[in-house]
This record gives C-alpha cells, sequence and structure tokens, in this order.
C-alpha cells in the first residue's frame, strides 16, 4: 500500500518525538546544604556519554525548573557547579524531599536531560520551642496516668538531624513518654504518676530537653510550670479527638474551618468551658483565630498551599474549676488556581540574518506553572501575521521558528509576544515580550556631524589633554557599524601633525600631545579619518581647526626706566613747578594679547603721598600740587603696573625725583642737600604741636562732662529739699538759697554749656553772673521773684539749643 506524503511526515515526526523520549534520561547527584558557591556537585561527561567538544558544540545549556539558576554548567569541563549557597531550611520548609530539578538542553539534535540535585540536611540548626515557658494548671486530684500533651520542638533540620528525644528533669509526680507519629516525628507527653497535693506544693518547675540525632548534637530547653489548683470532679471531654477538615486556599478572612465542642458533666462554673490554642507555632496563631466561648475556628489570614499544605491546631478546653481537655483539628489545604504560568527563555538567537532560511530556530524556552493538577497544565500561542511560528517539543518545551522570508530594509527589529495560559478556573495567563534584531550587510559608509570642526584649546595645556570630540555615526550594525578613528598625516609648524595631537580609535576623543604657545602658533588643522569595521570597510575624513587661546601668562615688562639693577636715573623737577606739572613716563609692554595685554598703572608707595600722581591708563607721573620749600628734596615713588587678565599679572617700577630750584647745570649732577635745611626737624616739631592741641582738648572735654554730671545731681537733690519745704521755685531760676543763720547771701556765677543739635563738636559759653541774686524769702512772705536781663537773655538763647545746661559756680 502507498503511503501518502503527508502521512509519512507525519509518521516521522512521531518517531522523531519517541527517540527523544528514548533518549533523554534522569540522572541523580547530591549536594549539602550551605555548600560554598562555585563548589563541584558532579560532572555529567560520563552519564550523558560524551567528551568535551561535543558538549560545547552542542550548546549545552543547564536550566532550572524555577526562574532562579542555582547551578550552573561549564560547557568546557561539564561541571555542574554551585552557583549560590543554598538554606534547605529556608528554600524548602519542611517539603520532603529536597530536590532541584533541573535540566541538561542539547541541541542539533534536541535533547533534554533531567538533573535532580538531593539537598543534604547538615545539622546547622538547634531545636527550639516557641516559648521559653509552659504554664500548666492541674488539679490536685487529678488521677494518675492522666496524659498533657506537650509542643513538639522546632528544628528546622530533618531527618536524623531533627529532634530524636525529649527528656524531662527528675521530680515525684511526673514522667515524660515520648512517642512517634506516623511520619517518624517524636512527640512527647507529660504523665502524672503521683497525684498531686496542693497543700504540700503549689507550683512545680520543670525543665523539658529536646535533643536532636545531628553531630554535634544540639538541643534545646524549655520551663513546664505546673500550677496546681484545687479539684474539680469532672474534666471536659471532646467528642472526638482528632478533626480533619478541608479549606481552599486564599479563603477569605473570617471564613469557616472547624467547630470543636467539649461537654463536662459538672454544673455552674466548674462547666463553662472556654477554648483556646494549645502550644501551638505562630504562623498557626497568625493563620486561624479561636472563638473562646463557641469553639469556632476561623481564617484569620491568607493561607498558601504552595507554601504549606497541613496545619496542626491544638485545642485545650478548660472548665471553671481548671480541668482540661485536649484535641487536635488537622487542616488541610486545598489548591486553586492562583499561580499564572511562568516562562524561562533558554536561549535567543539575536540578531538574526536576513538571509536565514525557514525553520531556523530563533528562540527556545520552557513554561511552568507551580499549581497542581489541571491548574498546573499550560499552553503557548504567539500573535498572528508574523514570519515567525511556535513549535511544541518534549517537557514543556517551546521553539520559535521562522516560516518566511526576511527582510530588514521592510522590518528592522520583531517585539514577539508568547502568551501563556493554563487550564485552571478561571484560567491564568502570563505574557513575555522576546525582541528580534534583523543584522544588515555592510552598505553604509561612517558619516561626521559636520565636515569642519573647530576646536579651542588654552595654551600652556597639561600634555595629554582632551581638546574634543569627533565621532561620526555609521547606521550598520554590530561591527558593520563600528567605527575606528585616526589622524592622517600632515605637517604643523614644519613638524608632524603627530607631534601635536593624537585620537582615541574607539571614541574619537582629540588629545594634545604637547603644552602649546599662543605666542608660537594660534592655530592648526588637522584631517581625521573614520572607518567601519565591515567587509569590504568603508571610510570618511573630517577636518578639524584647533585654536589656540592665549592665557594671562606673561607679567608686564618696564620698558622706561629701565629696572636692571642698576642705579636708577634721576627725574629733575622744578621747585617751581605747578599742579599738573608732567614729570616723566612709565612704559611698559605685555607679550599676551587682548584683555590680557591692557596695563593699568597706580602709585604704590610715595616719599610724599599727597605730590605726585600717575595717569591709570598712560602711566604719565604728574605733580598733584604746587611744590613748596617743606617738600623734601629727594621724592622716591614705587609705580605698579598690572594687566587686566585672570589672575592678573603686575610688576613695579622705581623713580627717582630731585626737586631742584634751577636746571642750570647740563649734565644735572647731584646737588647736595644744604646743612642748614632741617626738614624732618620741623615735621617732628610740628607732629609733637598737634599731640599736645589734642590732648588738652581731650582733657578740658572730660573736666565739662564731669562737671556737668556733679551739677545735675546737686540740682536734683535741692529741688527734691526745696519741694518738700513747698518753696516756690521757678524752672529757669538757679537753686540758690542764702544761709539765714549766717546772715549773708551766696553768690552764684551762672556758666552756661550748650550742645547744639546735629553737630559733633561741644561749644562752651562763659556768661556773666546773675545780678541780682535772689534769696528765699520765709514761707509767710509772698515775694515776686523778678528775672534779670541776664536771665532773659539765656533763656531766649536756651530755646534756639536743643541741650542747654546751667552749672552754678
Amino acid at each position: 500500500m502507498e503511503m501518502h506524503p503527508n502521512n509519512w511526515q507525519g509518521w516521522s515526526f512521531f518517531f522523531y518525538l519517541c527517540m527523544c523520549g528514548a533518549i533523554c534520561e534522569s540522572f541523580h547527584y547530591s549536594v549539602p546544604e550551605e555548600k560554598k558557591s562555585g563548589s563541584l556537585v558532579a560532572n555529567v561527561l560520563k552519564d550523558l556519554k560524551m567528551d568535551v567538544k561535543e558538549l560545547s558544540a552542542r550548546r549545552a545549556q543547564l536550566v532550572s525548573e524555577g526562574t532562579k539558576q542555582y547551578f550552573q554548567l561549564d560547557p568546557h569541563t561539564g561541571n555542574v557547579i554551585l552557583k549560590d549557597r543554598i538554606d534547605l531550611e529556608a528554600f524548602f520548609g519542611q517539603k520532603d524531599p529536597c530536590i532541584l530539578v533541573s535540566e541538561i538542553v542539547l541541541e542539533n539534535p534536541l535533547q533534554v536531560h533531567r538533573i535532580e540535585v538531593e539537598i543534604e540536611d547538615v545539622n546547622d540548626n538547634s531545636p527550639q520551642f516557641s516559648k521559653k515557658e509552659f504554664l500548666f494548671e492541674i488539679p490536685e486530684h487529678m488521677p494518675t496516668n492522666t496524659r498533657f500533651p506537650l509542643e513538639k520542638a522546632k528544628d528546622a533540620d530533618r531527618g536524623e538531624n531533627a529532634v530524636q528525644n525529649y527528656t524531662l528533669s527528675p521530680n515525684d509526680h511526673f514522667r515524660l513518654d515520648v512517642q512517634s507519629h506516623s511520619d517518624g516525628t517524636k512527640f512527647s507527653e507529660l504523665v502524672l504518676e503521683k497525684q498531686l497535693d496542693r497543700e504540700e506544693e503549689t507550683r512545680l518547675f520543670l525543665t523539658l530537653l529536646a535533643v536532636d540525632g545531628g553531630i554535634p548534637q544540639r538541643t534545646g530547653t524549655a520551663q513546664i510550670i505546673i500550677e496546681v489548683i484545687d479539684s474539680n470532679d469532672n474534666a471536659p471531654h471532646f467528642d472526638q479527638n482528632v478533626y480533619k477538615v478541608k479549606i481552599m486556599e486564599s479563603s477569605e478572612p473570617g471564613s469557616h474551618v472547624a467547630k470543636v465542642e467539649a461537654h463536662d458533666r459538672d454544673i455552674g462554673s466548674n462547666a463553662e468551658i472556654t477554648y483556646s490554642f494549645s502550644q501551638v507555632p505562630d504562623d498557626v496563631q497568625r493563620l486561624f483565630k479561636l472563638n473562646k466561648f463557641t469553639g469556632e475556628l476561623t481564617v484569620a489570614d491568607e493561607v498558601d498551599y504552595e507554601i504549606n499544605r497541613v496545619y496542626d491546631v491544638n485545642i485545650k478546653a478548660a472548665d471553671g474549676g481548671g480541668l482540661t481537655d485536649y484535641c487536635k483539628v488537622i487542616v488541610e489545604v486545598e489548591d486553586r488556581n492562583d499561580n499564572a504560568p511562568v516562562m524561562t527563555l533558554t536561549s535567543v538567537t539575536s540578531p538574526l540574518p536576513e538571509d536565514s532560511p525557514p525553520d531556523t530556530v530563533v528562540a527556545l524556552f520552557r513554561v511552568t506553572d507551580r499549581d497542581s493538577g489541571d491548574n498546573g497544565r499550560t499552553a503557548c500561542t504567539t500573535e498572528a501575521n508574523l514570519p515567525f511560528v511556535l513549535k511544541a517539543t518534549v517537557t514543556n518545551y517551546f521553539q520559535l521558528v521562522t516560516h518566511r522570508a526576511l527582510d530588514r530594509e521592510t522590518v528592522s527589529e520583531y517585539n514577539v509576544t508568547i502568551t501563556a495560559t493554563d487550564w485552571g478556573s478561571p484560567r491564568l495567563t502570563s505574557r513575555r515580550v522576546i525582541n528580534i534584531q534583523i543584522s544588515d550587510v555592510n552598505d553604509n559608509a561612517p558619516v561626521f556631524q559636520k565636515s569642519t570642526f573647530e576646536m579651542h584649546l588654552w595654551e600652556n595645556n597639561i600634555p595629554g589633554l582632551l581638546i574634543g570630540l569627533v565621532q561620526a555615526k555609521d547606521t550598520d550594525m554590530e561591527q558593520n557599524a563600528k567605527v575606528t578613528y585616526s589622524v592622517l598625516p600632515g605637517k604643523v609648524s614644519d613638524q608632524p601633525v603627530s607631534s601635536y595631537v593624537s585620537i582615541n580609535s574607539e571614541t574619537g576623543n582629540l588629545y594634545a600631545i604637547r603644552s602649546l604657545d599662543y605666542e608660537q602658533i594660534k592655530d592648526f588643522q588637522v584631517t581625521v579619518r573614520a572607518v567601519d569595521h565591515g567587509s569590504p570597510p568603508l571610510s570618511s575624513e573630517a577636518i578639524v581647526r584647533v585654536v589656540v587661546m592665549d592665557e594671562n601668562d606673561n607679567a608686564p615688562f618696564i620698558l622706561y626706566p629701565l629696572q636692571n639693577g642698576t642705579s636708577p636715573s634721576n627725574d629733575l623737577v622744578p621747585r617751581g613747578a605747578e599742579a599738573g606739572y608732567l614729570v616723566t613716563k612709565v612704559v611698559a609692554v605685555d607679550r599676551d594679547s587682548g584683555q590680557n595685554s591692557w596695563l593699568s598703572y597706580e602709585l604704590l608707595k610715595a616719599t610724599e603721598p599727597g605730590l605726585f600722581s600717575v595717569g591709570a591708563q598712560n602711566g604719565e607721573v604728574k605733580t598733584m600740587r604746587p611744590i613748596n620749600k617743606r617738600d623734601t628734596f629727594k621724592q622716591k615713588l614705587i609705580i605698579g603696573v598690572r594687566d587686566n587678565g585672570h589672575p592678573p599679572q603686575s610688576t613695579s617700577a622705581t623713580l627717582s625725583i630731585l626737586l631742584v630750584d634751577g636746571f642750570s647745570d647740563p649734565y644735572m649732577k647731584m646737588v647736595d642737600i644744604p646743612k642748614d635745611e632741617v626738614v624732618e626737624g620741623e615735621d617732628r616739631t610740628l607732629t609733637l604741636y598737634l599731640v599736645i592741641c589734642l590732648a588738652a582738648i581731650s582733657f578740658i572735654f572730660l573736666i565739662s562732662v564731669v562737671v556737668f554730671v556733679a551739677i545735675k545731681i546737686q540740682k536734683r537733690r535741692k529741688f527734691l529739699e526745696s519741694s518738700a519745704l513747698n518753696f516756690p521755685l521757678g524752672p529757669n531760676f538757679p537753686e540758690n538759697c542764702g544761709d539765714a543763720d549766717a546772715g549773708s547771701l551766696s553768690r552764684a556765677h551762672n556758666y552756661e554749656v550748650c550742645l547744639a543739635g546735629g553737630s559733633l563738636n561741644s561749644e562752651f559759653r562763659f556768661l556773666r553772673p546773675f545780678f541780682p541774686v535772689f534769696s528765699v524769702e520765709p514761707a509767710q512772705s509772698q515775694g515776686a521773684q523778678r528775672i534779670s536781663p541776664g536771665s532773659q537773655e539765656v533763656l531766649s538763647h536756651g530755646a534756639e539749643n536743643q541741650h542747654v545746661c546751667q552749672v552754678t559756680v
């Protein structure tokens, strides 16, 4: 029978998949936890039955089942190396066995080998109880052999490294019964062997010790406090010792879990039962809430199936008399579709040559889902109208392959969106965008931003200083767009251009090789060539003009008068010279240019500061006033010359000027100073007179101030005394009273001290005494007081001034 071509292709593909499945094998390795990163896990060459060359040629890759890679495959040696330190307890929790699944993906042909690395536990955790102390309230007539369940000690380790035994400190009333669950975990119960007597002992302290089986052995302790209470005949009793319930993960807070119920045959307060958690871990108390009166267990926080699938909840029922009973609620968590599929990209071929044939593998990826059952089954789709299609391979691997020709001139890149959907209810999806670049041929030459560049460089630069950046862009890709720069040979001031500048072949940064001097070279040109790395290479050129900028690196130079260290020449000025007489001119130059060469002159020091001046712009030395006989015969000037650069440079010149009566000597012989001219002596005498006058004026002023203050105090005192005697006293009268007992009148001389308002100087005026002098009449006589013309004059004068003070002497 003849087979149809399509059927033959289908059967071929089926046989290919079957052979792939037959070839794929699983390898099992183990590594202890807490091993350092970079440690060797295993060598897969022997198991794969191939050498290193074939392993590298088939592009072997190690892909972890999750999104994080914990192992890496060295294709040159075949070693599987640990990438990060693994903490078994933090990563797996209570999950057992602790296996990390990875896959070795081989291409050409495609093969997938499953690698299972079991993480072996080490004894790095000690047993721990949730609390340091546990309180039990036990009636004194509790029957013997009554059992009290104790909380299991938590040990993050597992197997032999987990808790293996419990011991109790020696006592007369209790013993410890250690048993094993069906899963092999140990638990202990406190058994009452001798009845308690509250009258003998009200409280007992026991020490519970949890021991693991690791090497070295680790222990954890907790204290058990037995509180002995008075008797209560009947203890509460649960309907059943174990309750088994199931809840959906992600149940809303407040959702019902189970309801436990205990009965007590007593009546009254001894029959009032309250429910509470008994020795439960912290995560159980966080996830569940127990109604202390009804015994209803509800959800308190979000429950996650992927974190823990079973919870053991121990509940205690206590009556009003202190009797208790215990039960256990086993809560099983059912999975729901709350995890979206996760796509792990294994390899991507990008950029992709535009002449790639159909069925070229572009990308290889894997899709996983943490949920179980149909919630973990996935399917993948991609967009339509793209030159790519998806092909499913083995064990949830998919290939993105080409199915028609590519054209970079039409589309230079593709963003392919892969959508993964699970089979749960409701269905969850995840998307991933794969960017695929299409490569090109070398058909574009590098292009500079402009054909001519102008760059500026300060003179006196540091060798190796960056001048500027010359860049050319190439619209091609990768090597076709990689540009290399070079400086073409040339001459600058009869020297090769390579001795002045160099260029970074990769970045296009232009550097100065030597320090340049603006006074020697002001600008020069170089030609830069840009060449790409295509085949054949293409190039272009640009001209760079480097302009050297001037710096203020030259100080002004004095041309006249010469400052060569010899005795300076003397300039003669007649003593009859008037103000503005031109004595000489200071001439200076600066090698710099622009504002760096603008010079200004100033007089720094002079024998007679007010006699000469210097022109700020032209350096002309002129007299500021007529010369008199007191001026010193020999004058010395120091002229400063400063340019306008930043920072400015300066220099100074010293001038010697002789004041003479005439110019009779043609050779300007040095004129001796007359012996009878003692100018310095006169200057010293004048200064002494000025100091004496200033001291005298200051002393008189201080005396006046002291007298003024004393008189004011005296007048104030007399005024208070006269007010007490009810003597009429005018405001402008001098306070002088005759002495009745002495039989004579005191004569008062009034002096007026006037301080003019707004003036800095004090003015003292001395007036004649006021006559006649009025005496104070007795209280019975009411004589009219008269004011003399002198007093009126004083009053009128006082009104004109801001402050008038009368001083009585």
